[in-house]
């Protein structure tokens, strides 16, 4: 299962963590210098919901945070069986 949000299509991003040493020129060092650079990834905070769906049925689906936050589903109670197809 990959971890992409089924509605909005976020996926975890790709990017870069620098490590540097030494004080920095304008705080009166003599400067900084890279010591390591490591690739890293940021995933979306993906969470499975229960859904109603415009055909009424009740489906699982993997939707990042924000999106539900923002109120764009209906939940499905405990009481709502799936229908059988």
């Amino acid at each position: 299962m990959s971890r992409v949000c089924e509605y909005s299509g976020k996926r975890p991003q790709i990017g870069k963590r620098v490590i540097r040493r030494g004080k920095a020129k304008r705080e009166g060092g003599i400067g900084q210098n890279v010591t390591g650079i490591s690739t890293r990834r940021w995933k979306p905070n993906l969470q499975k919901i229960r859904v109603i769906d415009e055909n009424g049925t009740v489906k699982t689906i993997r939707v990042c945070a924000r999106y539900i936050k923002a109120g764009k589903f209906v939940k499905a109670t405990k009481g709502l069986k799936r229908k059988s197809a």
